[in-house]
């Protein structure tokens, strides 16, 4: 079996174990055939971004088991799937990307200078300058 890759060329490394994060729940953000929603980027996540992903009909808070899905809190490390990315760049809310832990497919529809410039360098203020350090799990949809 091929080594999977990441941006770099290297060896593509685990986003998340804490949550366990990746198409196939195996920590990693692996180009895998018959995802259709290409969970490739691997993200730490925001109180902006999970409000905006929660506002584009995909709650990423609220937990579901059914899934295997535990809801994510700012700071958790999720691969999240490159067209909902994308358009939270767009809106100028990206979460920083995990450049390490991001499949190289990835490359194929997102410029390397923009990945690059939201780069996680283990700095980011995860709650993007808003006072909370929570996300309202009750907080409902507008």
């Amino acid at each position: 079996m091929p080594t999977d890759r990441n941006v770099f060329g290297t060896e593509l490394e685990p986003c998340s174990t804490e949550p366990t994060t990746g198409y196939l729940r195996d920590g990693c953000c692996r180009r895998v055939d018959g995802d259709r929603g290409r969970h490739e980027v691997c993200a730490v996540v925001t109180v902006e971004f999970l409000r905006f992903s929660r506002a584009r009909g995909n709650d990423l808070v609220t937990p579901r088991p059914e899934f295997e899905f535990p809801g994510l809190d700012p700071g958790d490390r999720w691969c999240l799937c490159l067209a909902r990315w994308r358009e939270a760049e767009e809106a100028g809310c990206a979460p920083p990307v995990v450049l390490e832990a991001t499949h190289e497919a990835v490359l194929r529809d997102v410029d390397p200078d923009t990945l690059r410039e939201h780069e996680y360098d283990g700095s980011f203020d995860i709650v993007s300058g808003e006072d909370e350090t929570e996300l309202d799990r009750e907080e409902s949809v507008e």
